[in-house]
């Protein structure tokens, strides 16, 4: 039975939230980079993963970056990443929390910034019973990429608008949360620290999915949408 709750709704972000990917795309976006002679260093990179890959460009190395070679980086990005990805494995928890969120007659929803084919691998690896999900959506199937709030709000559309608990790795799903009047729980398994988490406006912040499995659920489910997001003028947190 659906606990009395303000949220009917769970969103789970994937990279980085299901699967365990933010170093693989570290490191596909910095070889892109460095294919057009750029090299930023690393831990920018690191901490621009949660951006749609529209933004990331820019907010790594500029506007003039992005408009001499986003395009050509991107591709790379896409390019490398898929040679990394028969190293992407789902975190600890993944399958389980899907299936105990479902349990509880809860409605879940995959929302991604990733490539159909690059999702495809991360369900494969979930290998979920028919009808487990209600949906799951796309940065493909939404105008702006996080941290605008556009791919949440493809994912409530698709089941039929309510409200929703946000699951994500990043402050970028936080401040998206926030934008469709979300509260949002966060992992640490995209490398953001607790603290930067907190004041992004996570409601609860824990190490990995393993502890979600043990949350108290009912507290979650009615908890506010955070006060405070990353403002989408300053797109990379502070360091």
């Amino acid at each position: 039975m659906v606990p009395m709750s303000n949220q009917d709704t769970v969103i789970l972000d994937v990279d980085g939230t299901l699967a365990d990917s933010a170093y693989h795309h570290t490191v596909a976006w910095t070889r892109a980079f460095d294919r057009v002679g750029l090299r930023p260093p690393a831990w920018r990179i690191q901490r621009a993963i949660g951006l749609g890959g529209d933004k990331l460009v820019a907010a790594v190395s500029g506007d003039r970056a992005e408009h001499e070679h986003g395009d050509a980086v991107r591709k790379g990005w896409e390019e490398a990443y898929a040679d990394l990805l028969p190293e992407v494995h789902l975190l600890p928890g993944a399958r389980e929390l899907i299936l105990a969120l479902a349990d509880r007659g809860l409605t879940v929803v995959l929302a991604t910034s990733g490539k159909e084919e690059f999702t495809r691998h991360v369900l494969d690896l979930l290998d979920l019973p028919a009808g487990t999900l209600g949906g799951r959506a796309s940065s493909e199937e939404a105008q702006e990429s996080k941290p605008a709030p556009d791919v949440l709000e493809v994912a409530l559309g698709k089941v039929g608008g309510g409200s929703a608990l946000v699951v994500g790795d990043t402050p970028y799903d936080v401040a998206a949360a926030a934008r469709v009047g979300s509260p949002c729980v966060t992992v640490r398994t995209g490398g953001f620290g607790v603290a930067e988490l907190r004041t992004a406006g996570s409601v609860l912040v824990v190490d990995g999915l393993p502890d979600l499995l043990e949350a108290d659920w009912d507290r979650l489910l009615e908890a506010e949408p955070p006060g405070g997001s990353v403002d989408p003028d300053s797109p990379l947190p502070p360091a």
